[in-house]
């Protein structure tokens, strides 16, 4: 029996897996192919946290290190979707709704005193930011969109905002001081344990990591963030967005950098806000409100100040009243760019900015020019040269732009996503040292109180497999693949000499292989995509993340509709379904309306590329016709208009796979591959023909009323399936079908 792991993930993605599942398990079923799931959403990773907290029949298994450790063997086969990347005031909220449903779960500590609050944050940390991605990706990405998806955008373009020479808007970088300036990094030579050392200005030693296990070949760097500097820096961008009148807009990665940008976020509201932490800084430190929460968390614990509240709520919209203008999550609602760190995710944010013309929203929902403040220099060059771009040329046209797809490093945690255990707030002043198992130390940096310091760490293997990837790609498209690597980089200039070595490995004749520094591959790649011509990014696991939204936000409109495949290095596959940073907005409407706008074409393009996999590891041919169908199917999809609409009275995510289970089915039948197999599906296809009509009545007439899902993180299931598979008739058949 071939087995697909389907995950269970959180928001938008999850309720679509109601809908979509019984689907898959329908149509897989007639391959002998079993679909599993396993749940590692954050409420299903926090209760897997505390075992010993909860009944019998609460506990739920740790199925995100199940996952982990089948990422690692030939058998698997997982179908990731989107999953929230836990911040703070998104882990409390979920922990809240636990409590709620009769979870006996422990508050999260902001500030630990004793050495079991102190246990209780670790095991919270382990739910938070990027906890999962990490653990799965036990290969390097291949992510592109699809011909199909491509087509459509050029056939219906989506809206793209004017760009004028005038445009105020640009980045504001650091460029000096921070992550990027202050990188130190070193090739080990041989299998070692390193160790993290603070040694104060008085001599004593306070050890940050006491084993930090490495092997032969694998890059290991540190560099730190001088938070005076920072502080500075924000300050002089506050003054300059207020002086040219233009959006103040913070862009950060709180959830999947979750130690790091947090405590960057949080120096950004106590900047912005300087006068207010000034006068109430110790009143609001003393109440447990905590700027690296963000100005809602600050508003909404406010009651706890007693008399105090109202003062300082004035205080803060005094503030607000005054240049600079703040950018706007949702003008309507008052929530501010800095209101959550979660809200505001760069690779999502920049793109958007971008596809708008330059502008984001004001107070009062005007929309206006932007600095776009990104503390870090490291690719923040990247969104700039794009912006440039824009200024000159005006805005990409969809009809005619060529693609930009992306080959990620990122196997076994590579650089900054693995950083998260290595990040340290520094305490005292001093020095950090990264000491090897001799003693010797192999890096230091002079620190103050307050900075931000971590290391990274990059094996070997990934290394030779993501430039064997790269290859792979350029080979099979045959067009130019640019490495963006800059030489004068610490990081950077030793991968450069490890990609120069590990393409002698390869048949490289023919082809066009490029390393170019990441702004002069922006600028490249721009340029022939106006062309019209293909430029595959050849990127680190960060860059991965914003170049794979940016592009296709700009191609295809939406990050969602890429085709994400991870070839696992030990011979298993996971199949990545797009982004998810729209998924809050999208669940929010289907509680108010009954109407859930999520699109779930990644999710049939990933199913597609899992099933024939499947087909070439089990020898299992009638899973690749049920691939190959389904592509025809979500090809129909978009041709026939079927994807979710925008507005209520037109189909939603459920009615496009109801669509995508009629044009699935009549593409079994069409099919001469397998004659059983068409048999099978023709009496399918002709029934949901049949019924079109009373299946579409029976999903819009539940559009326009309120539903209740038992809960947003943690959803009672028959609730949710109940919301998820309103026709009656379309389930019959499926329930049907699968026996």
């Amino acid at each position: 029996m071939s087995t697909i792991i389907y995950t269970r993930t959180d928001e938008a993605p999850l309720l679509a897996t109601y809908s979509l599942k019984p689907i898959l398990e329908a149509f897989a079923g007639a391959a002998g192919i079993e679909v599993e799931t396993r749940d590692i959403s954050l409420a299903g990773r926090i209760l897997a946290q505390f075992p010993d907290r909860l009944t019998e029949e609460q506990r739920q298994p740790d199925a995100l290190a199940e996952l982990g450790q089948l990422a690692t063997t030939p058998e698997a086969n997982i179908i990731k979707l989107p999953n929230i990347s836990a911040s703070v005031p998104q882990l409390k909220a979920a922990v809240a709704e636990l409590q709620s449903q009769g979870y006996d779960l422990p508050d999260y500590p902001e500030s630990p005193q004793t050495d079991e609050e102190r246990e209780v944050r670790a095991r919270y940390a382990k739910v938070m930011g990027s906890a999962v991605n990490p653990v799965l990706r036990e290969g390097n990405s291949d992510r592109r969109a699809p011909d199909a998806v491509k087509n459509y955008a050029r056939s219906r373009p989506h809206s793209m905002g004017e760009w004028s020479s005038d445009s105020r808007t640009r980045v504001a970088t650091m460029g000096e001081d921070d992550f990027a300036t202050n990188e130190k990094s070193v090739v080990v030579e041989s299998e070692d344990t390193l160790r993290i050392v603070h040694v104060g200005e008085d001599g004593t030693e306070t050890v940050l990591k006491e084993s930090l296990p490495v092997t032969a070949g694998e890059v290991v760097d540190a560099t730190f963030m001088d938070v005076q500097a920072l502080r500075t820096f924000l300050a002089e961008q506050v003054r300059t967005a207020a002086d040219e009148d233009v959006l103040f807009s913070l862009h950060l990665k709180a959830t999947m950098m979750k130690v790091s940008d947090p405590i960057i976020f949080g120096h950004a509201v106590e900047t912005f806000f300087t006068d207010v932490f000034e006068r109430y800084g110790e009143a609001l430190a003393a109440a447990g409100l905590s700027a690296k929460d963000g100005l809602g968390g600050i508003l909404a614990g406010l009651d706890a100040l007693g008399e105090q509240a109202p003062e300082v709520r004035a205080a803060v919209q005094e503030r607000l009243e005054r240049l600079p203008r703040l950018s706007m999550v949702n003008s309507d609602k008052g929530i501010t760019n800095l209101h959550v760190p979660s809200d505001v995710i760069i690779d999502a944010s920049m793109p958007a900015m971008i596809r708008n013309g330059g502008k984001l929203w004001g107070p009062t929902g005007e929309e206006d020019d932007t600095l776009a403040v990104i503390p870090d220099s490291s690719y923040a060059g990247v969104y700039q040269a794009v912006i440039e771009d824009c200024q000159a040329n005006g805005a990409f046209d969809p009809t005619t732009m060529g693609s930009v797809p992306n080959v990620g490093l990122m196997a076994k945690k590579a650089e900054e996503y693995g950083s998260h255990d290595k990040t340290f707030e520094i305490a005292a002043p001093g020095t950090v040292r990264v000491v090897d198992g001799s003693g010797t130390v192999l890096m230091e940096h002079a620190v103050a109180a307050g900075d931000i310091w971590r290391a990274c760490q990059t094996q070997d293997e990934p290394i030779r497999d993501w430039v064997k990837l790269a290859v792979s790609r350029a080979r099979a498209t045959g067009d130019p693949a640019v490495f963006w690597l800059d030489e004068a980089r610490a990081h950077d200039a030793n991968l450069i000499a490890k990609v120069t070595e590990y393409l002698q490995e390869h048949d490289t004749d023919g082809l066009d292989i490029r390393i170019l520094s990441p702004v002069e591959a922006t600028k490249l790649s721009v340029e022939r995509l106006r062309a019209g011509q293909n430029t595959i990014s050849v990127t680190g696991n960060v860059l991965r993340d914003y170049n794979t939204d940016l592009f296709p936000i700009l191609e295809v409109g939406t990050s969602a509709k890429m085709l994400s495949v991870v070839p696992l290095m030990n011979g298993g596959g996971l199949f990545e379904t797009g982004a998810g940073g729209s998924a809050p907005k999208h669940v929010q409407q289907l509680q108010s309306e009954n109407y859930l706008r999520w699109d779930s074409l990644g999710e049939f393009l990933a199913i597609a590329e899992s099933l024939r996999h499947l087909a070439d590891r089990d020898d299992n041919p009638r899973a690749r016709v049920l691939g190959n169908a389904l592509d025809a199917a979500t090809e129909k999809v978009l041709t026939e208009d079927r994807s979710p609409a925008r507005r209520l009275g037109q189909i939603d995510n459920r009615g496009s796979h109801f669509y995508l289970a009629l044009y699935w089915a009549q593409a079994l039948a069409a099919q001469d591959e397998d004659a059983e197999l068409a048999q099978r599906f023709a009496p399918v296809a002709e029934e949901l023909s049949a019924k079109e009509q009373e299946i579409a009545a029976e999903l819009l007439d539940v559009q326009g009323s309120p539903v209740d899902l038992g809960g947003y993180y943690h959803p009672d299931e028959d609730k949710a399936f109940a919301a998820m598979r309103p026709s009656a008739t379309l389930n019959a058949v499926i329930d049907g079908l699968r026996g």
